[in-house]
C-alpha cells in the first residue's frame, strides 16, 4: 500500500465545558493535522501529476477549502456551551465555528475525518482513500482517526 501525508497547522481556541482541570477555561491550541490518503499512483502520460498519489499543493488546497480555512483563528465552540456562546455571540464579527459535540481533540479529528473524506474520494478520478487523519492538539497529546475500510 502506498501513502502519502501532508502536514497542516492552524490556531483554534476550544473548552471543554465539564473538565476537571484548566481545559474547562477558554484557551487556544497550535493545532497540526497530518492527512494521510492511500491509492494508485497517476500514470496518465505528460499530466502534471504523473507519478504522483495527488500532488501535495492539491492536499493542502483542499483542506484549506473545506476545513482548515474554516477552523484556523476561529473559536471552535459546542452547540450547547451556551454561556459561551452567547459571550461569542456578542463579540461583533467574531470567528465562531459551532461544532455538534465537545470540541476535544477525539471529536475534532472526528470531525475533520468525515469532513474530508467525502473531498479527498470524489474530487479526483484517481481511486483515493483518506486513511488517517491524525490531529496534535500539543505536540505530546494527539487523536487520530483511520478509515474504517483498512
Amino acid at each position: 500500500m502506498l501513502t502519502i501525508t501532508r502536514k497542516l497547522e492552524f490556531d483554534a481556541g476550544h473548552r471543554i465545558p465539564n473538565h476537571r482541570s484548566e481545559c474547562r477555561n477558554v484557551h487556544g491550541h497550535r493545532y497540526v493535522m497530518h492527512i494521510t490518503l492511500t491509492g494508485k499512483v497517476q500514470e496518465k502520460k505528460g499530466s502534471s501529476s504523473e507519478g504522483m498519489l495527488l500532488d501535495f499543493s492539491d492536499v493542502k488546497k483542499l483542506a484549506e477549502t473545506h476545513l482548515v480555512s474554516h477552523w484556523d483563528h476561529a473559536f471552535l465552540v459546542y452547540e450547547h456551551d451556551t454561556a459561551v456562546r452567547q459571550f461569542l455571540d456578542s463579540l461583533p464579527g467574531h470567528k465562531t465555528v459551532v461544532v455538534d459535540r465537545i470540541p476535544t481533540v477525539e471529536n475534532l479529528a472526528q470531525i475533520a475525518f468525515d469532513t474530508l473524506k467525502d473531498v479527498y474520494e470524489t474530487h479526483y478520478d484517481s481511486g483515493l482513500t483518506l486513511q488517517s487523519i491524525k490531529l496534535y492538539e500539543t505536540p505530546n497529546a494527539w487523536a487520530e482517526v483511520t478509515s474504517s475500510s483498512l
